[in-house]
């Protein structure tokens, strides 16, 4: 019985652990992508002579990022106004 309780325990905690662990690997691989790879892939286009297909992905890049630190600043200023009342 004690075994059969320290395996549950066992899996549970490490569980925990490997759920964070693929949680945190996500983050670092996102900001791997977005601050190294697509740099450099933009860069290649552009010494390849693909700067037609480079610049308009830079522009979709550039208006999404715009657009999501717009709205991230409007929920925190909501956020921040709402619990003053």
């Amino acid at each position: 019985m004690l075994t059969f309780i320290f395996t549950i325990f066992m899996f549970l905690i490490f569980g925990k652990i490997l759920v964070f662990a693929v949680k945190a690997a996500w983050g670092i691989s996102k900001i791997i992508a977005s601050v190294v790879l697509l740099p450099l892939f933009l860069i290649g286009l552009v010494a390849v002579g693909l700067i037609k297909i480079a610049f308009p992905v830079l522009l979709i890049v550039g208006v999404i990022c715009l657009r999501r630190s717009v709205y991230r600043k409007n929920v925190l200023l909501k956020v921040i106004f709402k619990s003053k009342n």
